[in-house]
């Protein structure tokens, strides 16, 4: 097949503000006399209560409400009001925070409410705000217990022993700037050490301020009367599913072919050992913190360095030849001997400095991580913690590509063990099979698994008809979690091979730590002993991802991270054989469980003749809309054959993890053909109160991308993908136009959002269009480019 570069997608010379959807806030029904007068005493009695609760040494802020909505989160209301909000529920629960402690304007509106509605008018003032407060309290100790506590047990102060020595990580509100969040993590410091307990880390980021500290049960249930104090919780517990084993034996090597200038991967994991097959391509190792040093004792690190540096090692030993390595490894340590989290740091302290550190010493613009957190509760929607927000933090920070394992759950265990056989697929669905932090972020890359084959080999098969494979190749591995995310999001974002389970009657599941034809081909991390070794899990789905990635940034080594997502995600296509397997199912369950798919990395990296890549990237400025020509040739126009135009949006914006608008800014694309650029513009541009309404597009003429953008526009990567029969082109002319728009949310400090955009125009039939696609890119003017 021939290999052609990609184009670049025309942007046409326009940027205008984008129109604007009707804004709402309609009144919700209420008595305005008593409805004023119960949210008054309501406030009043959570003022008392802050008052009362103070705690000399600190310097509490001046309040902090905790607010039920009825309608909507009418966040500028609140502003206006004098309240910041620090944490918003699908609920419609809301955190608010006045700096001032000066109510008197909002004590004002409550009563204006309540004073009836004025002559000549519909309402009483204030009616759309004060009338969608459904009621005002106080945070209360116990809100402040958080999600992994309340899984063991601790749901209110009773059940805390306070004679009893517990490791927390202690988050405050986020009250203000960097500064004024240091002070307070100063005084809290300053009465945590005071009253007998030990802060042993803080961490103070763009908008998450934490304390690992070491406490008696008494002053952990001072601290939960502290205002300040957003939530306490049990720190992370990392999950590296793994086994004592048995291992492969391969007694010859054919020599190692490192590319040359090959991009380096990060391996955030538990160090790594100075394998021979390593030899030249490992450029740096740290530890984080520096007394966990670089070696690898655990053997998970060494494990998933191999597989990101040679991918799919069995098929490279398959195939003969010398062993090509597509990346350099840098190796930052931030697990224990035992596989666990060090004690005294906090996790968000050690990805900042891990990413921050290989980033900038070893130019690593591609990272893996294969951990994930066993303490905290399976994600079912609503708020992230802060190791998820800081990792989207980072990817947009650094610029670089951050890739996270789904995560792992073992089926079934005890007396329900042959239901991994016979409840496949279905329990992959299961809510307690959903992801765990942070594998659910928004400005990463999430990797389930799917299996390289059914994990039977001749002595198993001899082994008699109770051993029973679970998969077939490229089938969902039986332990991958699975999503949605974030409000919904698709995530995982993709699938790689990543091992299968085999069940045996006697043993029960067994995975490829301890039956090698079930696992993943790698690398030993006591290789004296035995070089290779096999493993199963999204451990090494991910290294395998992130092994694809490290080729495609071969190829485009200026890309930014947000055109590296758009084209793996692109260039990803859920296997026939998992969608077979899956068909049973709930149509949402092949995109929970396999996301957009497996990656095509020829795809990704190459156009060929019957298939055109463009891509660009750019920036917008908030509320603005752009305009990208896509051009159509004539052949892909006339000649029979399915034909297909997908298109793939990635940006990064800013993120609150106590938000339930956890992006501050969205953006979303429409495809439209049959239409002139002036008709466009005049449809998507902002209008004034004076001017008529938009011109409206006939849906004909709006092209049915699947998914569709309710579904789409959730993530931060979307990529979307129509079908035309033959027929169904000719009246639509030669042009289409892809709209990229840009919404403000809450991150107004913002003067512009960074993306990159990626369309694929593709003719099944294998009809050649590059030249025909590249002559009409070539000779457009400059102006344009």
């Amino acid at each position: 097949m021939a290999r052609y570069d990609h184009l670049h997608l025309i942007r046409l010379p326009t940027e205008l503000p984008r129109r604007k959807k009707p804004g709402f806030g309609a009144a919700v029904p209420r008595v305005p006399g008593e409805h004023s007068a119960r949210l008054t005493d309501e406030l009043a009695h959570a003022v008392d209560q802050q008052v009362a609760r103070k705690r000399p040494g600190i310097v509490d802020p001046s309040l902090i409400l905790r607010v039920r909505m009825a309608e909507g989160l009418l966040e500028q209301d609140w502003h206006n009001a004098g309240f910041e909000l620090l944490s918003s529920d699908p609920d419609k629960t809301l955190v608010l925070f006045s700096s001032s402690g000066d109510l008197a304007h909002f004590r004002g509106q409550l009563a204006a409410f309540g004073g009836g509605i004025p002559a000549g008018k519909k309402n009483p003032p204030y009616a759309g705000f004060v009338s969608g407060i459904e009621s005002i309290g106080a945070v209360e100790p116990r809100d402040r217990l958080g999600m992994r506590l309340r899984e063991e047990g601790f749901g209110g102060l009773d059940d805390i022993d306070p004679a009893a020595l517990m490791l927390l990580d202690l988050e405050i509100w986020n009250i203000g700037a960097a500064q004024i969040r240091g002070a307070k993590l100063d005084e809290l410091t300053d009465l945590i050490e005071q009253q007998g307990g030990n802060v042993y880390d803080r961490y103070n980021g763009p908008a998450i301020s934490l304390l690992r500290i070491e406490v008696p049960g008494h002053l952990l249930i001072d601290l939960l009367s502290i205002e300040v104090i957003a939530v306490i919780d049990l720190p992370p517990q990392p999950d590296t599913f793994t086994r004592d084993a048995l291992e492969l034996n391969l007694a010859d090597f054919p020599p190692v072919e490192i590319i040359e200038n090959a991009p380096v991967i990060g391996i955030l994991d538990s160090g790594i050992n100075a394998h021979p097959l390593l030899e030249g391509v490992v450029v740096g190792a740290i530890g984080v913190p520096e007394e966990l040093g670089t070696a690898d004792e655990f053997g998970h690190g060494t494990r998933v360095a191999g597989v990101a540096a040679f991918g799919d090692l069995r098929a490279q030993l398959a195939e003969g030849g010398d062993l090509v390595c597509a990346a350099r490894i840098c190796s930052a340590r931030v697990v224990n001997h035992r596989g666990g989290f060090d004690d005294h740091s906090l996790i968000t302290n050690q990805m900042r400095d891990a990413l921050t550190t290989l980033n900038r010493e070893f130019g690593c613009r591609i990272f893996s991580i294969s951990l994930a957190d066993i303490k905290s509760a399976p994600y079912a929607g609503g708020k992230v913690g802060p190791w998820t927000a800081t990792l989207d933090e980072l990817a947009r920070e650094l610029d670089v590509l951050i890739l996270v394992s789904a995560g792992n759950r073992m089926p079934r265990q005890g007396e329900r063990q042959e239901e991994s056989v016979t409840g496949y697929p279905d329990y992959l669905l299961e809510p307690s099979n959903r992801f765990l932090e942070p594998s659910a972020a928004l400005n990463v890359l999430t990797v389930g698994s799917i299996a390289h084959g059914n994990g039977i080999d001749q002595a198993l098969q001899d082994a008699g008809v109770g051993i029973r494979p679970i998969t077939g190749p490229y089938e969902p591995s039986p332990f991958s979690r699975v999503g949605p995310g974030i409000g919904g999001a698709i995530k995982p974002d993709l699938v790689d091979l990543g091992g299968t389970l085999v069940y045996d009657p006697l043993a029960g599941p067994r995975t490829g730590y301890d039956q090698p034809s079930a696992g993943i081909l790698t690398l030993n991390h006591r290789y004296l002993e035995q070089m290779l070794r096999t493993a199963s899990g999204t451990s090494y789905s991910t290294p395998m991802a992130a092994h694809k990635a490290a080729q495609l940034l071969g190829r485009f080594p200026e890309a930014s991270a947000n055109l590296l997502r758009a084209l793996l995600v692109g260039a990803a296509t859920v296997p026939d054989q998992a969608r077979q397997r899956l068909i049973h199912l709930d149509p949402a369950a092949t995109r929970h469980i396999c996301g957009n798919g497996f990656i095509g990395v020829e795809r990704a990296v190459y156009s060929d003749d019957a298939r055109v890549v463009l891509y660009a990237e750019d920036a917008l400025p908030l509320d603005n809309f752009a305009v990208f020509e896509i051009p159509i040739p004539e052949p892909y126009l006339n000649q029979p054959g399915d034909r297909t135009i997908t298109v793939t949006l990635a940006y990064d914006p800013p993120v609150r993890h106590t938000r339930v608008d956890y992006a501050g800014v969205h953006m979303s694309y429409r495809v439209l053909r049959g239409v002139s650029v002036g008709e466009v513009v005049e449809h998507f541009r902002w209008r004034s109160k004076q001017e008529s309404a938009a011109p409206p597009i006939p849906a004909a003429k709006v092209c049915d991308m699947i998914p569709g953008p309710t579904l789409r526009e959730k993530g931060t990567v979307q990529t979307s993908c129509v079908t035309f029969k033959r027929g169904e082109l000719a009246q639509y002319g030669d042009t289409y136009y892809l709209v990229v728009r840009c919404e403000s949310g809450w991150a107004d400090f913002l003067t512009e959002q960074r993306y990159a955009v990626v369309v694929e125009i593709a003719h099944q039939a294998g009809v050649q269009i590059y030249q025909h696609v590249e002559e009409r890119v070539r000779i457009r003017p400059r102006i344009l480019l």
